[in-house]
């Protein structure tokens, strides 16, 4: 909202970088989806030895992924946003020269708080991670204000409020790791060393996962480089709604993440009926999260597009878009992501990202470009294509957790 008072090329280009973003953020949340998985199924054996070496060994994989990243974004930032989004507005262009420069600066706040995070949901404690983030994001929103409204800095100030966001939300949950009270503490970052079987059982599990969310982001970006070509009311729309959708999604995800590691440490216990009978649960709840979501997502849709001042055409673009999604996510969104969050934590993270990336590529991606670039029908197109990619990925995913060949041995 505050973004969108500065301009619709602010706007856009935030949401065109945020594109990009995603797919870095995704990414390390996947290494620390590795760790959940061992970290709680160590648990679930009460091996916490185990369990605390697994944590270390995700925490130093994920900061030098992230070092990594970041510096190979900043040398080849320009080219990265010329190469994916081509030709937009040079307004739009240099909004998100701004925006990406610096919040490529917090990838490694992202990628240790994510590790931190993951570690603590993995012990069961999704409190504290909670907690840190609703103040994180007080820093981030009061920081925009602060800096968009009262010093005037546009989109230099919302990257300036997120950085600062993400780095107290690293500091915070490494901190709170040292406290040996929890089951997995960890104290002399410095002395943590590579242990490359550790690594290998944490990126075995990572990796699927991170390609399975690349290709996700990567479709995205496939999707938007379509979008750029309709015009900034189309971007503005398409980003606004793209924001709601996020948003809707977020009580389904949390239904998955806490789904992980009770999986998790069922199996790593050797209950298997528990952990089928808590992922038929959370599916159900997940339709209940999705659905109350949605409608919530809906009912603020036009004050906040109001707020954010955005011009008519786009604004009732947004909202009719925002419709349809209200519709049809609550009834297709829950088998194809819960189930799938069962199957990473129960080690069944290829065929998980086999079939994710196929959909993806074959029904989001190819309709939505088709439906944009041929048929002309705009930005509805994108929605079109993530329908048909729920719908379908949902079906494979059922048929799979019902035929049981899901559950894998994850720690040996």
């Amino acid at each position: 909202m505050m973004v969108s008072n500065v301009g619709a090329a602010a706007l856009s280009g935030v949401s065109l970088v945020d594109s990009i973003n995603i797919l870095i953020v995704q990414a390390f949340n996947a290494m620390a989806t590795g760790g959940v998985i061992i970290c709680s199924t160590c648990i679930g054996q009460r091996d916490l030895n185990r369990a605390n070496e697994a944590a270390r060994q995700v925490l130093l994989v994920s900061t030098a992924l992230s070092v990594t990243v970041m510096v190979l974004g900043l040398i080849f930032r320009t080219g990265i946003l010329s190469l994916v989004f081509g030709r937009v507005d040079a307004d739009v262009m240099s909004a998100a020269g701004i925006y990406f420069l610096l919040t490529i600066l917090s990838y490694p706040a992202v990628a240790i708080a994510a590790a931190a995070g993951a570690i603590f949901r993995a012990q069961a404690n999704t409190r504290l991670p909670m907690n840190v983030a609703i103040v994180s994001n007080i820093i981030n929103v009061a920081g925009n204000a602060l800096l968009i409204w009262g010093a005037g800095l546009g989109v230099t100030g919302a990257a300036l409020a997120t950085l600062f966001s993400r780095i107290f939300s690293a500091v915070v949950l490494m901190w709170m790791l040292r406290d040996s009270k929890y089951e997995i503490s960890i104290r002399n970052y410095l002395k943590i060393r590579p242990d490359a079987n550790k690594i290998h059982k944490i990126l075995a599990m990572g990796i699927p996962n991170g390609i399975e969310n690349s290709m996700f982001q990567f479709g995205k970006l496939a999707i938007q480089s379509s979008v750029s070509t309709l015009g900034t009311v189309a971007i503005a729309a398409q980003a606004m709604t793209n924001i709601f959708e996020n948003v809707n999604g977020v009580a389904g995800v949390g239904v998955g993440i806490g789904l992980m590691t009770i999986v998790g440490q069922c199996l790593g216990a050797g209950r298997k009926d528990e952990a089928v009978y808590y992922t038929k649960k959370m599916v159900i709840w997940g339709y209940i999260a999705i659905l109350a979501s949605c409608l919530f997502t809906y009912a603020i849709a036009r004050p906040v597009t109001a707020l954010a001042g955005m011009i008519p055409q786009s604004a009732s673009l947004c909202i009719y878009m925002l419709g349809w999604i209200t519709v049809v996510k609550p009834l297709l969104w829950s088998p194809s992501f819960v189930t799938a969050y069962a199957m990473r934590a129960a080690g069944d993270v290829k065929f998980s990202m086999i079939v994710a990336t196929l959909t993806m590529w074959l029904c989001r991606v190819t309709l939505a470009v088709f439906l944009i670039r041929v048929v002309k029908i705009g930005a509805m197109g994108v929605w079109i294509g993530m329908f048909c990619d729920w719908g379908i990925r949902g079906i494979i995913f059922t048929v799979r957790f019902k035929s049981g060949r899901w559950i894998h041995k994850v720690v040996s």
